[in-house]
């Protein structure tokens, strides 16, 4: 049998493995707070997209063109019904997109497709919508039959226009600034590039090194 002493021995040196083995181990416990870590992974909402310009504007875009197509939804009898069919589908398509557009914004969804020029991708839509609430707007004011319902559709169709219009403008400002800052960039790329290859044809001794 072991004696105390051999015991109080065993002990220690079976809690020194212990510790040698936990400091080494790769599964270390953390010691991060659970309020800081991320959930959803990782997914979080961009105050500060929603409290700028471009934010407020995309949640009136999407709150318009919601109204609008409500609007146009109530309406029961048409003819001709050419112009309530149009209005029907830009509002409907204005509110998809928009609304997807907002969502990727305002919760940094873009950030994990640095592949799409989402500038140009919210430029290209703000414009089409422009354009096409407009035309519209313009088409079912001339065919309807000035029920509460359509009235209500062309004015909500036609504010709808006035803030895609200025989101468009935002948009080319925003979209000219990452392009010059794209091209600064990659001519500063290069001429860092030239400058060092200059530097390895004066100086033969790097290449002789390289060698």
């Amino acid at each position: 049998m072991r004696n105390g002493d051999d015991l109080e021995g065993f002990d220690g040196e079976a809690s020194s493995a212990s510790m040698i083995s936990a400091a080494s181990s790769p599964y270390q416990p953390t010691t991060e707070p659970v309020s800081q870590r991320r959930g959803l992974g990782g997914l979080r909402c961009d105050l500060d997209y929603l409290r700028g310009t471009l934010g407020r504007l995309k949640l009136a875009e999407v709150l318009l063109a919601l109204t609008a197509f409500i609007c146009i939804e109530t309406i029961m009898e048409c003819s001709p019904c050419e112009g309530l069919y149009f209005f029907e589908f830009v509002s409907c398509s204005a509110l998809v997109v928009t609304g997807a557009l907002l969502l990727l914004f305002s919760l940094n969804l873009h950030t994990r497709i640095p592949q799409i020029n989402w500038n140009l991708t919210d430029l290209v839509n703000t414009g089409l919508s422009t354009f096409f609430f407009f035309i519209a707007s313009v088409v079912l004011a001339a065919l309807n039959h000035k029920t509460g319902a359509e009235i209500a559709a062309v004015v909500f169709g036609f504010l709808a226009t006035a803030v895609y219009a200025v989101n468009t403008f935002l948009a080319v400002r925003k979209w000219r600034v990452s392009s010059r800052q794209q091209s600064s960039r990659q001519s500063s790329d290069y001429i860092r590039a030239r400058t060092e290859s200059r530097e390895v044809v004066h100086r033969p001794e790097i290449q002789r090194l390289d060698a």
